[in-house]
């Protein structure tokens, strides 16, 4: 085997994922190991060394077959220096990761925040394969994003686009404050916290509802109950998908995507949620932004932040 190979990290605050990856974008050889974070920073980085060597040495590929690391990290990254600006659950801050993982390895090293690499990972050889222009969204405990424009990594002048989450969506009256101190952000109400927020609600007005059964009120809890038809879920997951089809709408207008790629664990409510965010985004697009968008869910799940952390190197 003579082909090169790349290894791409997935960086969490519990566990490190490793991937070894093809020129393609297939996932060939996985480890992971626990993240160290209470061990310190120190420890942190030795971790990410080690197993990157060890996902080759598992493998039928050689050391002198690696091309090169990426790795993706929940937080601020100054891409272009190579530097973790603030990573919170890691303990991160202005940690120049790229030189100090280049000397240890001995290889090119790319970082780039979470999002960025799990749709860069979607573009590569997940739900947008072979799409050149398409946004990512996650839905998870917040709403992150990620642009892929003529098949790379937009980034912006200082490496913060792909906020979508950020988005002001959500008129005054109905607004409430975000976690970045503004008001109405789309990240209030279409993150499975915003979902797990206006279920709460519900249940304290006393509204009739199959939620207020549950022992702990979770986003599947909400979908679940929306499923079995519960009227008040049912209205929690329309808003959620009303808000995501309004901002698509506002970044088909800038952007003019092909496709709009939707994945974290909210994603996996499926149709439910994916049928309303289609008709909003019909009604508020004009039409000819629509012609031949697709709104479909992510493909890689877990795997997307590694795979697309590999491709740093080649994309």
């Amino acid at each position: 085997m003579s082909e090169n190979v790349y290894v791409g990290i997935d960086l969490g605050g519990t566990t490190i994922k490793v991937g070894l990856c093809s020129e393609s974008g297939v996932l060939l050889h996985t480890y992971e190991g626990p993240t160290g974070v209470a061990e310190g920073t120190e420890t942190v980085i030795s971790n990410m060394a080690d197993y990157v060597r060890r996902v080759v040495e598992d493998s039928p590929y050689s050391w002198e077959q690696l091309a090169g690391v990426g790795a993706g990290v929940a937080g601020f990254t100054n891409v272009r220096d190579g530097i973790i600006v603030m990573a919170p659950n890691i303990g991160f801050k202005d940690v120049p990761i790229r030189a100090i993982l280049e000397e240890r390895l001995g290889k090119p090293v790319r970082i780039d925040n979470d999002a960025n690499v799990a749709a860069l990972g979607e573009a590569w050889s997940g739900a947008g394969a072979g799409i050149e222009n398409c946004v990512c969204y996650t839905l998870g405990t917040g709403v992150g994003g990620g642009i892929i424009i003529n098949g790379r990594i937009y980034q912006g002048f200082s490496g913060m686009a792909g906020e979508i989450g950020h988005i002001d969506v959500v008129p005054d009256l109905e607004a409430i404050q975000c976690g970045c101190g503004r008001v109405g952000c789309l990240e209030t109400v279409s993150s499975a916290t915003g979902i797990i927020r206006m279920a709460k609600e519900a249940v304290e007005r006393g509204e009739r509802t199959f939620i207020a059964d549950a022992s702990q009120i979770t986003a599947k809890t909400v979908f679940d109950a929306a499923k079995a038809g519960d009227e008040v879920a049912l209205r929690i997951v329309k808003r959620a998908a009303f808000y995501l089809g309004k901002s698509m709408a506002a970044v088909a207008a800038v952007l003019n995507p092909q496709s709009f790629i939707i994945g974290g664990g909210v994603s996996k409510a499926g149709d439910i949620l994916f049928n309303p965010i289609r008709e909003t985004f019909a009604q508020l697009t004009p039409e000819p932004l629509q012609r031949g968008v697709q709104i479909v869910p992510a493909m890689l799940g877990n795997d997307a932040g590694m795979i697309g952390a590999a491709g740093l190197l080649i994309r």
